[in-house]
């Protein structure tokens, strides 16, 4: 271990410990993810500023810092599972029957996939704004080779069509799905439970008794669950503070410069989508202010993880603690939008590709007979795009191979690529929140209450005891 490492992990302790302190000191929970948010970006800029981005010692630093991040990710990911299972049985249970649950899949996705069908439509505008396009780029070496393992992946985005990606939703061996082994394994948790759910209520009038230690056993479940949530939530400033410090520390400002209409369109296109989304949320009746209020936290873990499906128990918490929304309606909105309509990797990301590299083969990006097929693929193919890392490329790879443009010079974003990714994943899942919000006040079912007061996620409820 080198003198400079050595330094650059005491520093990063020293800023954990202070988030520490902060904890210690009853902070909420708000300000402490701002705080390591804030924290992550002073360490990135300075460790970036004294080494450069490709420094030996710097992409060690990163390597442990990893551990903090990434390890934070994972546990997140431990709980989904569970989350997703005794979530979805327990509200069917208290639904008594599956025609409520017809209306709240109905809405959630239909809503979810609307709202893409509009991003994309901004990403078209803004594309068209900023004058986008990929003629005359010029590639490096690692754009070539980014662009040569998308053409490889081409056969298997052109093998998805919508009958087989909702067949993928059906859980052949729901216990391989449980270990999120498919790009649609999310879904298919869900599905398997409310199979579960709903052959219990079928017992309900035939073997009260069974029925009886059944719903027991979902609430013992359900509170176990809920705790471990919580615990793992309690590391989310930690986590944030990790993610941005090597984001920060490893970005390319050179090749965000090169490219900096398209970053700036893409950000233009997301805040424009976000707006969408609060004006959604003032329609049905809500305070469109103290909604932001209380989803940025939400949205500030979702921009530095980059994981929409990471984001699913924080999402989950967030709904139903801070917005009001049944546990149901948000473990849908949360499951579905991970992985079914996702407003910047399925429709902002891959709208303003196609207009960009139209024009490298003689087609003109600005006609109804280039938008309107254009707008339908996204919308369709947004249907089950992975809530993890890659997502966005892979819907890239669907949208441009459909319409036969060539899908390699996706590649010559390479570089900027986690820059934009993190703008895409907090509306990702900006869109599926407002989609159980939308859902849960269309039905008569969002706690006003709760809504309106000022409650923090309650993540510190034993934090003598932690």
């Amino acid at each position: 271990m080198t003198l400079n490492l050595l330094f650059n992990l005491l520093a990063a302790s020293a800023l954990l410990l202070l988030l520490y302190v902060q904890q210690r000191h009853t902070s909420s929970f708000s300000v402490r993810v701002f705080t390591g948010m804030g924290l992550g970006v002073l360490l990135g800029a300075a460790l970036q500023a004294i080494y450069g981005a490709s420094h030996a010692d710097l992409i060690t630093t990163g390597n442990y810092l990893d551990i903090v991040g990434s390890g934070y990710v994972k546990l997140l990911q431990m709980v989904i599972v569970p989350l997703i299972m005794v979530s979805i049985i327990g509200a069917i249970l208290k639904l008594k029957g599956i025609d409520a649950l017809g209306k709240i899949s109905a809405l959630t996705i239909g809503t979810l996939m609307a709202t893409t069908l509009v991003a994309a439509g901004l990403g078209i505008l803004m594309a068209k704004l900023f004058s986008l396009t990929a003629v005359g780029l010029t590639a490096s070496a690692a754009d070539i080779a980014r662009g040569v393992y998308l053409q490889g992946k081409v056969e298997a985005a052109q093998a998805i069509s919508l009958p087989s990606m909702l067949l993928s939703f059906i859980p052949a061996n729901p216990f391989l799905d449980m270990t999120g082994a498919r790009k649609t394994s999310t879904i298919a948790v869900v599905v398997f439970s409310v199979f579960i759910g709903v052959a219990a209520t079928g017992i309900h009038a035939e073997k009260p008794a069974l029925y009886a230690s059944f719903e027991h056993f979902i609430q013992v479940a359900h509170a176990l669950v809920m705790k471990l949530v919580r615990m793992v939530l309690r590391l989310t400033p930690y986590g944030v503070f990790a993610l941005m410090a090597q984001v920060v520390s490893t970005s390319s400002y050179t090749d965000i410069l090169h490219l900096i209409d398209f970053v700036l369109a893409s950000y233009s296109a997301i805040l424009l989508m976000f707006g969408v989304h609060l004006a959604l949320v003032a329609a049905c009746g809500l305070n469109p202010l103290r909604y932001v209020k209380k989803v940025l936290p939400l949205l500030t873990f979702a921009f530095t993880s980059r994981s929409s499906a990471g984001a699913i128990p924080m999402s989950v918490q967030t709904q139903t603690l801070r917005l009001g929304t049944p546990e149901g309606i948000a473990n849908f909105a949360a499951s579905f939008g991970a992985t079914i309509g996702q407003n910047g990797c399925a429709g902002i990301y891959p709208a303003m590709l196609a207009v960009m590299i139209a024009p490298t083969v003689g087609i003109d990006p600005y006609t109804l007979s280039f938008i309107a097929p254009l707008l339908a693929i996204i919308t369709i193919g947004s249907v089950g795009i992975a809530g993890v890392g890659g997502g966005a490329t892979f819907a890239a790879l669907i949208v441009l191979s459909t319409m036969n443009l060539p899908v390699a010079l996706a590649g010559l974003l390479i570089s900027i690529e986690p820059l934009i990714d993190m703008g895409r994943t907090a509306l990702n899942v900006s869109g599926s929140v407002t989609a159980g919000t939308l859902t849960s006040r269309i039905l008569g079912e969002t706690d006003q209450q709760v809504f309106n007061s000022d409650a923090d996620l309650p993540v510190d409820q034993d934090q003598t005891a932690a």
